[in-house]
């Protein structure tokens, strides 16, 4: 009697179904019919093998049916702040033994971050407790770290006297911020933004948030968030499979002397809803600080219009008297172009 055979599984169809099932739950069948050119009932078999493996759940029925990834691991727990709180502690006996087996890359970056955003409520935030919250399913893992303290923002704003959280969220955009230089860098938050795929702060009625899409550049954004009562969450999230190390990210904002020279200012942080950036008391707070760097980017995403006072305190004055910090400007629509391009150009004599 001959066994039936077993029709081969591509691996990359499986591949393709994990790592976009979550972003397409109604419609990741359809999308690897269209990929991989296989019958509904071929990429149906690899959903049910999947099931079976416990890498993915369905609900619903037929047409209704929708597949989202099986978490492998959750948890969630409160802790007390005390003179005794120690991140790496927490890190290693209450979230390593959660982690599954994913690359060296991923889980040095995951234990930089946490503890970087641990250590941060413990010496800032002045929160009695914490909460601690780490998923893994097979295709990402999500951590949120969140306290009842003051806010991330409104502490900036205090320790620096800044005149509002907004100001607060730009400044902490440009990193190398810190109220306790003997203890701090100014750099945790920098470093560990551009490290994850995803990456939030939500405080004091303001939204920071960055994400890393393809190849491409990051983008950031401040808007009102969902309600938050007190406090500040933190959301970190990075793809099993992220390709990147901790020592790349580094080294894309180190000099020659392996200090921290060069940051990514996103300008729309500089404008108030219901304002264009126009004058030059509004550039002059943009440029705050860009004298502890060598090279600054200059994000102008989402920016619509710039006016001319506003571009010529940053792009002439700025320069002329810094000459040694390098300026770009980045992702300006044809307006914003224009604008620079026009108050660098040379003065015409009248003599």
């Amino acid at each position: 009697m001959t066994t039936p055979r077993r029709s081969r599984e591509n691996p990359e169809v499986r591949e393709f179904i994990l790592r976009n099932a979550s972003e397409h739950p109604k419609d990741i069948s359809a999308l690897a019919v269209q990929k991989f050119g296989l019958s509904r009932a071929a990429i149906s078999g690899y959903m049910q093998r999947l099931i079976r493996a416990g890498l993915v759940t369905a609900t619903g029925r037929t047409f209704a049916r929708q597949y989202s990834l099986k978490k492998l691991s959750a948890i969630a727990i409160k802790l007390k702040i005390t003179a005794h709180s120690s991140e790496d502690t927490v890190w290693r006996f209450r979230i390593l033994p959660h982690l599954k087996p994913i690359p060296e890359n991923v889980r040095d970056i995951c234990q930089y971050g946490f503890t970087e955003m641990f250590n941060n409520v413990i010496d800032h935030s002045a929160s009695p407790d914490v909460i601690v919250a780490f998923e893994q399913d097979y295709a990402e893992i999500r951590m949120r770290v969140i306290d009842h303290g003051v806010g991330i923002f409104e502490k900036i704003r205090r320790d620096f006297h800044l005149p509002d959280p907004r100001t607060a969220m730009l400044e902490l955009s440009k990193g190398k911020l810190t109220s306790d230089t003997a203890r701090h860098s100014g750099e945790g938050i920098f470093f560990t933004s551009r490290m994850f795929d995803k990456f939030r702060i939500s405080a004091n009625s303001l939204f920071y948030g960055r994400e890393k899409k393809d190849e491409s550049e990051w983008w950031i954004e401040g808007q009102e968030p969902p309600e938050l009562r007190g406090g500040t969450v933190i959301f970190m999230a990075i793809s099993t499979d992220a390709s990147w190390t901790m020592r790349q990210i580094f080294e894309k904002y180190e000099g020659d002397d392996v200090h921290f020279r060069k940051t990514h200012v996103p300008i729309k942080l500089g404008r108030y809803p219901g304002e264009q950036l126009v004058s030059r008391s509004q550039a002059k707070r943009i440029l705050a600080r860009f004298e502890n760097f060598s090279e600054v980017i200059l994000d102008f995403e989402g920016v619509p219009q710039i006016g001319q006072a506003f571009a010529d305190e940053i792009f002439r004055v700025f320069r002329q008297d810094h000459p040694n910090i390098r300026l770009f400007a980045i992702r300006a629509n044809p307006e914003v172009t224009q604008m620079i391009e026009r108050v660098q150009k040379p003065a015409i004599s009248m003599d």
